[in-house]
């Protein structure tokens, strides 16, 4: 093979696997570690947190008429001595945070 030949197939290979990166990535859910730490950074802006679980499996929630796959996680907080928990879920596709509710 030429060197011409080589260069070309180098070139036409980058770009392939470039625009197949760009794929991946626009279609990349949110992984539920990025999906917890991005709620602690949420809670962390109200106050100190002193706990936090997540389940690792995405499930089917409804809110408001609405289906979302997400992940359903909690975080405690101690506010005068006294432990709060909270439940929440985020948008498995968007990372956003779908609700928020502390639990009795």
């Amino acid at each position: 093979m030429s060197k011409r030949n080589v260069l070309l197939a180098f070139a036409l290979g980058a770009t392939i696997g470039y625009i197949a990166n760009q794929q991946v990535q626009t279609y990349q859910k949110v992984s539920p570690e990025k999906a917890l730490k991005r709620a602690k950074e949420i809670f962390k802006k109200t106050g100190p947190i002193s706990g936090s679980w997540i389940y690792m499996k995405a499930e089917e929630i409804e809110k408001d008429g609405l289906l979302f796959n997400a992940y359903r996680g909690g975080i405690t907080r101690t506010i005068d001595g006294e432990n709060k928990q909270y439940e929440f879920c985020i948008d498995a596709e968007t990372g956003g945070i779908i609700y928020s509710e502390e639990t009795v």
